[in-house]
C-alpha cells in the first residue's frame, strides 16, 4: 500500500474502486492565491465546468513547488525523470458535484512530463528552465519558458507552527482538492483523481519579482498581493483519466 493511502477519512468523497496509476511527492510548495474577476474567469472556463468561489470572491493560485519521485505503477523512479521543479496557475472549479481545479498553465522543467501532459492529460504544460533552491531558511523559485520567455521569480519562507485547514476555511477550501479537469482533444471532459493526506501548512512571507505567467494566461489580478501559504508537501497517488458524465464543449 503507498504511505498516502493510511488516511483516507478526510476525503470529501471515497477513493476510486480501481488501481492508482502514478506516485509522486509535492513538496516545498507555495500557495499564493489571487482574487479575480468572476466574470473574466468564467470566460476562460469551457462548458461545463463552474467556477467555483469563497464567499462569492474567484480565486487563481499560482503554485511553485518541486515534483519528485514521479513514476508510473509499479515502475521505480528513474534519475533525470522523476524529480523537477515546477510551476502552476489554476482555478477553483466544480464539475457534477466534484470540487477541482482548472489549469490554465503548467510549467515544468521536464520534457517527458510536459509531453506526457499535454498527450495523455490534455493539460496545458510548458517546458521552462526552472529552479527551486534553498538556503538560509528561505526557498527562492525561478522559471524560464523556452518558448515565449514567460518568466516568474519568487523567493518564500514558512512562518509559524503548521497546522491543517478547517473545513470552511478559506485554506480549506482553497488547497484540499482532489481532482483535475482538463478537455480531450475531441472536447470532451475529462477528470483524474487524485488522493494525498491534508496538506500541513504555514503562514508564509514571499517576495515575488517577476510574475509573467498570469497575464500570460490573459488573467488580471484584482490585488497584487496575494494570500500567501508555505506546505513541505504530500505523498501523491493518481489515478487514470475518466470521463465526466458525457459532457461535450
Amino acid at each position: 500500500m503507498h504511505r498516502s493511502l493510511l488516511k483516507t477519512d478526510h476525503r470529501p468523497w471515497p477513493l476510486l474502486s480501481g488501481e492508482w496509476k502514478w506516485r509522486q511527492s509535492w513538496l516545498n510548495l507555495a500557495f499564493l492565491h489571487f482574487p479575480v474577476a468572476c466574470e473574466e474567469t468564467e470566460k476562460k472556463l469551457p462548458k461545463g465546468v463552474a467556477l467555483d468561489t469563497f464567499n462569492d470572491a474567484a480565486w487563481i493560485g499560482l503554485v511553485p513547488f518541486m515534483m519528485a519521485g514521479v513514476m508510473r505503477r509499479p515502475f521505480p523512479d528513474l534519475p533525470f525523470f522523476s524529480s523537477f521543479p515546477e510551476l502552476n496557475l489554476r482555478t477553483s472549479v466544480i464539475v457534477d458535484g466534484k470540487p477541482g481545479v482548472w489549469f490554465f498553465s503548467l510549467d515544468a522543467d521536464s520534457h517527458p512530463v510536459v509531453f506526457g501532459g499535454r498527450r495523455f492529460y490534455n493539460v496545458p504544460y510548458h517546458y521552462a528552465k526552472c529552479s527551486l533552491r534553498y538556503r538560509d531558511r528561505t526557498y527562492a523559485f525561478q522559471s524560464l519558458r523556452r518558448s515565449g520567455g514567460v518568466g516568474f521569480e519568487a523567493s518564500y519562507q514558512p512562518v509559524g507552527e503548521a497546522f491543517y485547514a478547517e473545513a470552511g476555511s478559506f485554506e480549506h477550501w482553497a488547497t484540499e482538492r482532489y481532482c483535475l479537469y482538463s478537455m480531450s482533444g475531441r472536447g470532451a471532459l475529462q477528470r483524474v483523481e487524485v488522493h494525498h493526506e491534508p496538506w500541513p501548512l504555514q503562514k508564509a512571507e514571499v517576495r515575488v519579482t517577476l510574475n509573467d505567467v498570469i497575464t500570460a494566461s490573459n488573467l488580471s489580478v484584482l490585488r497584487e498581493e496575494p494570500v500567501c501559504h508555505f506546505s513541505r508537501g504530500v505523498d501523491v497517488v493518481s489515478y487514470g483519466v475518466e470521463a465526466c458524465a458525457d459532457r461535450m464543449a
